[in-house]
């Protein structure tokens, strides 16, 4: 989500060497040639990764020191990215890239007059390499100020295939059928789902598969965009559907209260752990990350997914999140930063991270075989191959007041409906009210 400062590679047969020779004609890369023409400089890069994920990020960094000599400096912010930063700002004490989880929050920074446009070499990688769904995403007005580094799909239901087999069950493909089988796990002893409801951006990704099968791709917009209200009969729909599972206590280990209480490395726990409480867990392909680094899990083996199931004859959805980077015009040292923008831009720095677990990238270019394991390589191949089908999570794209805030708006509303589903309309309208309220701000 960040950077800028080259020193171009000059040769198309130094490039090759870097990157495999795929990269030749994919536009210059950056990052200093190999030599190191950043030594002596340091750069502050600010994201919500922590565990698992921070230190696999930090190969990333250590990659991009070992090619360009420059010292990096990794800050885990948290989920309130926005009030972090801000504050971070106001101290005068901005880090020079942040890794930024919203597309509402990448707007917000931009609108701000916080961002620095990416520079033309970053873009035409990104032209050249990307879906132009992620340049769109990526981009406020005709400027573009963000670069997905690390995609999520988030239509994923990942699984113990022994506690299925178990239950004599397989992988459903509607969402009936999901429910039902979880019955039919939960019958042979274990809970069918662990819920992290302690984590409310979960919450709004169950939503949001829901939505954009049960009610389609140009509601989906819509509403995302606001154009739409939440008190439509299809956000009721979509409430309804969810509701099902919430309040089935046969369904969530722990019940509602225990689903509250877990959150979501919790949630991967309770079916990958040492003491499975649970059957299946939703959520994106870092799932797979999490059961791999912590609990030891083969992926393909230990732990499946299938694809999140279709609703009401709807379409299978495939819904991505990403963190892009962006580069803060009040960071101390923005060449190094941009320069560092460009790498990420490259097949090269998505390979370290592919090859250690965990992430996706939207780029085009990184050869599949980069990715550990044949379960990362499927779902990269999905997103991909979904181009600019692709809808982003649309809590990601609202106001970070609404769709992004531990303990308000979208999250805490849906909290409250996991803790008592009986009443879809009225949390419709208390989800309207927060919208309203956030899309005029």
């Amino acid at each position: 989500m960040m950077r800028r400062r080259t020193t171009l590679l000059a040769s198309c047969t130094a490039l090759a060497l870097a990157l495999g020779a795929t990269a030749c004609g994919g536009g210059p890369v950056a990052a200093g040639g190999g030599g190191k023409s950043l030594s002596g400089q340091t750069i502050t890069v600010a994201g919500v990764w922590s565990g698992s994920e921070q230190k696999n990020f930090q190969k990333v960094l250590d990659a991009f020191t070992a090619k360009t000599g420059a010292k990096t400096q990794f800050v885990s912010t948290g989920d309130n990215v926005s009030t972090v930063v801000g504050s971070k700002i106001e101290g005068g004490n901005a880090p020079d890239v942040v890794m930024v989880p919203q597309v509402g929050v990448l707007q917000q920074f931009a609108k701000e007059g916080w961002l620095k446009p990416l520079s033309k070499t970053t873009e035409q990688s990104v032209d050249t390499n990307y879906a132009n769904v992620w340049k769109k995403y990526g981009s406020v007005g005709d400027t573009l100020y963000g670069l997905y580094f690390k995609a999520a799909h988030k239509s994923t239901v990942w699984y113990s295939p022994d506690a299925l087999a178990q239950a004599g069950v397989k992988p459903p493909t509607t969402y009936d059928a999901m429910l039902k089988a979880g019955h039919t796990v939960s019958d042979s002893g274990l809970a069918a789902f662990s819920v992290a409801g302690q984590d409310g951006w979960t919450l709004t990704d169950w939503f949001e598969n829901i939505y954009l099968s049960q009610a389609g791709p140009e509601k989906y917009d819509a509403l995302a965009a606001h154009r739409l209200k939440w008190t439509d009969p299809t956000v009721v729909d979509a409430l309804t559907t969810l509701g099902k599972l919430f309040k089935d206590k046969q369904l969530i280990a722990g019940g509602q209260k225990g689903a509250l209480n877990t959150d979501f490395p919790g949630s991967v726990e309770k079916v990958f752990g040492p003491k499975p409480e649970a059957g299946m867990v939703y959520e994106g392909d870092f799932v797979a990350g999490v059961a791999k680094d912590q609990f030891g899990k083969k992926i393909g083996q230990d732990a499946n997914f299938f694809p999140f199931p279709a609703v009401d004859g709807g379409k299978a959805p495939v819904v991505s999140g990403g963190d892009a980077a962006v580069v803060l015009k009040d960071g101390k040292n923005q060449k190094a930063a941009m320069t560092f923008l460009e790498y990420l831009a490259t097949p090269e720095a998505a390979a370290v991270w592919a090859g250690a677990g965990g992430f996706l990238s939207p780029n085009k270019k990184l050869d599949l075989a980069s990715y550990s394991d044949d379960i990362a390589r499927e779902t990269a191949k999905s997103l991909v191959a979904a181009g600019d089908s692709v809808r982003f999570d649309m809590s990601d794209q609202a106001p970070a007041a609404f769709g992004g805030t531990k303990g308000a708006g979208e999250w805490k509303i849906l909290q409250d409906f996991l803790r008592d589903p009986s009443d879809p309309k009225a949390t419709a309208a208390e989800l309207e009210k927060a919208a309203a309220k956030a899309y005029q701000g």
